[in-house]
Parts: structure tokens; C-alpha cells; sequence
């Protein structure tokens, strides 16, 4: 079965029109059924307001506008925690905030238990690790259940899956706070992950922001690059697999990707999708995942020689000495010193000074 994809080329003074068109031809409607409430599941992969790391409050904003045009009256936009990242300090810095003012969409979070509760559930797929890693049970977050959701992922690199997009977004909202737990089976998570979305979604959409995109060791310490494009389909894997591609990698070398589509979960085999829209045969990025320096030390842990250590580092109190040491660094070491000055590299950009005019709108 051949998977769509569609790829656009787009910039700050049409996006939210380039957006519409988008998804009409991905197939929105067809994915997701009208008469379901809709999950905008965003991606703040850090608090700081760093293009590239974070969905673009034009990525919010078109999608909503999109859905709005076509009849989608139920949409919720979903914010997750994780140990290092504040979502609400996330939705503001990244200007999220005047979109779902501006466009009357509630806010719901999955560590908020007036919002959601987190219940038992028996997947009917076979899982791969995720009973492992969770003997007690999986749980997941009640609210998502019998609903449409759609992925506003970024195009970047990651330090523990080489790229990240739709499939990685589903980690922070289907996983509670210790989802740390499936860092060293991370890809064979996410295809468990993709199989329950499958079970437990009325339909799955991802839209993916390439504008400004993240090169090096992602998802928060990277370089942005101003790249112009998005994604969309209705299919995860297919919509990874272009924008590895596009990015300079190999998707079927990407194990998640690839595992995903051995099991018949979506299609990661570039000469299986149907791109439509713009060519991207001979698009190269020649994106590079490398590490930086909390990640050099978690990776000693998670697949390296002390992995016999994981239980001690990670499953004791010790964890918030490593938490805290990822959260100093990250937010007072690297944003100061080095983060500032990559937004700083491309403040001239359109997209950065339509980044800016969200946060006037309130």
C-alpha cells in the first residue's frame, strides 16, 4: 500500500494559506472524522523560545484555521511535561498563547488531573518493550481515547533517534513523567507507541514545520536553519521517512522508521510514497545528529558501559541529580551562551519577525 505525502515550499507572508492547501492535499478530511473531537498535540521540546526546537505558533495557527474552514468545531490543543521542559512557560515563551486566544481553543494538560486521568491499558498489537519496560501495566491518559489527533512536530535532529517528528511527538503526550525509562529501546517505544494510536485514535494527521529546521544535537541544542518547507499526511512514518530524507538521512537506516514499516504500520520505503507537491528527489539538507554534552553522559548510561548502572541513575532519587544537571545546563549554560546567539544569527529572517508578531497580537 503506497502512502501520500505532501510537500510544500512555502514563507512567512503565505503560510497560513500554503497551510490550507497542505492538508487538503494530504487528505485531512479523510483521515479525520468530522464528528470527533480533534487533539492538537504540539511539540515543545524546550520551554525557550528556539525556532526550530518547538512547533511555530504559524504551524498552531494554520492548522487551527485550517480545521476551522472545513467544519472541525471540537479541537483541543494537549500540553505535556517532561522532566526538563515547563509547558506552560513553553506556551507562552513560543507565543502559542494570542493563537488559541485568538482562535477560542481551550487548552487541556496530561499531567493535570482535572483534565485527564491516566487508566490501565491492555494494547491488542503485540508490543515490542513496552510491557518490559512497564511491568505493572501501561496507562495512558484517559482524554485521548475515541479522538482525532494531529502532530505538530518540527524538522530536526535528535540525539537519541537521529531525527524526530510524528512518531516521536506521540512519546511526550501517550507516556507519563518517567518515560526516561525507554530511552535505551527508544525506536522500538515509538513503534509500540504508533500501534496503540492506532487502537485508541478516530484518525491520526501530522503536520510538520520544516521552515526553520534543526541541525546537530537536537531536540534543543541546535543549529536553525531557514529551510522553507512543510509536510503533511496522514500516515507517520511516511511523513518521517520524507523529512529524513530531505534532511540527509537514510530512512530505513532510522530504526523506528524502519521497524514501523516491517510491521505494516505505515510505509518508511521512499519508492512506497507518493510525494506530491514539491520534488524533493534531489534534496539534501546534509543534516548531521551528533551529541552535546548531557547527552554524551546520558548515552554512557542508556548504551554505553555503564548501562548496567540504569536502574540506580534512573530509577532512584539519584534521577534528579542528572535532571538537574540537564536543566542547568540546557537553560543556564547553553540557552545564555550560545542559543541567544543562534536566534540572533537569523533575527533578519521573515520567519523570525513573524515569530515576534505573534507575541504583539495580546
Amino acid at each position: 500500500m503506497r502512502a501520500k505525502v505532501a510537500v510544500i515550499k512555502t514563507r512567512p507572508e503565505t503560510v497560513i494559506e500554503d497551510i490550507d492547501g497542505l492538508v487538503e492535499t494530504a487528505g485531512l478530511k479523510d483521515a479525520l472524522p468530522l464528528d470527533k473531537p480533534t487533539i492538537l498535540k504540539d511539540n515543545i521540546s524546550w520551554h525557550m523560545p528556539f525556532l526550530s526546537a518547538n512547533t511555530t505558533p504559524w504551524q498552531l495557527d494554520g492548522i487551527i484555521k485550517a480545521l476551522g474552514k472545513r467544519g472541525y468545531r471540537n479541537v483541543v490543543c494537549v500540553e505535556n511535561r517532561t522532566v526538563v521542559t515547563n509547558p506552560v512557560k513553553g506556551q507562552r515563551l513560543n507565543h502559542y498563547t494570542p493563537v488559541l486566544i485568538e482562535n477560542s481553543i481551550p487548552v487541556k494538560s496530561n499531567f493535570n488531573p482535572d483534565h485527564m486521568r491516566w487508566i490501565r491499558y491492555e494494547p491488542k498489537a503485540e508490543m515490542l518493550v513496552l510491557h518490559k519496560v512497564y511491568p505493572k501495566g501501561i496507562y495512558l491518559p484517559d482524554y485521548f481515547f475515541d479522538k482525532n489527533i494531529i502532530h505538530l512536530p518540527t524538522m530536526k535532529c535528535h540525539i537519541y533517534t537521529t531525527m524526530t517528528g510524528a512518531m516521536k511527538n506521540a512519546f511526550g503526550g501517550l507516556l507519563n513523567h518517567k518515560r526516561h525509562y525507554t530511552h535505551s529501546v527508544i525506536h522500538e517505544t515509538l513503534v509500540d507507541l504508533l500501534a496503540i494510536q492506532k487502537e485508541i485514535h478516530s484518525g491520526i494527521f501530522a503536520l510538520t514545520d520544516g521552515t526553520v529546521a534543526g541541525d546537530g544535537a537536537g531536540p534543543r541544542t541546535m543549529m536553525p536553519v531557514i529551510k522553507n518547507y512543510m509536510l503533511a499526511s496522514a500516515d507517520s512514518v511516511a511523513v518521517d521517512a520524507v523529512s529524513a530524507k530531505m534532511m540527509g538521512f537514510d530512512p530505513m537506516s532510522i530504526g523506528c522508521i524502519r521497524i514501523a514499516h516491517e510491521r505494516g504500520l505505515g510505509v518508511g520505503r521512499l519508492e512506497e510514497i507518493e510525494v506530491v507537491g514539491e520534488d524533493i528527489s534531489k534534496i539534501n539538507f546534509n543534516f548531521r545528529q551528533c551529541d552535546n554534552f548531557v547527552s554524551r553522559a546520558g548515552k554512557l548510561f542508556w548504551f554505553g558501559p555503564l548501562k548496567s548502572l540504569q536502574t540506580l541513575m534512573f530509577r532512584t532519587p539519584l534521577v534528579y541529580a542528572f535532571i538537574f544537571g540537564s536543566f542547568f545546563y540546557h537553560d543556564y549554560i547553553w540557552w545564555p551562551t550560545v542559543g541567544k546567539r543562534r536566534m540572533k544569527q537569523i533575527e533578519d529572517s521573515g520567519w523570525y519577525k513573524l515569530f515576534q508578531s505573534y507575541n504583539e497580537r495580546i
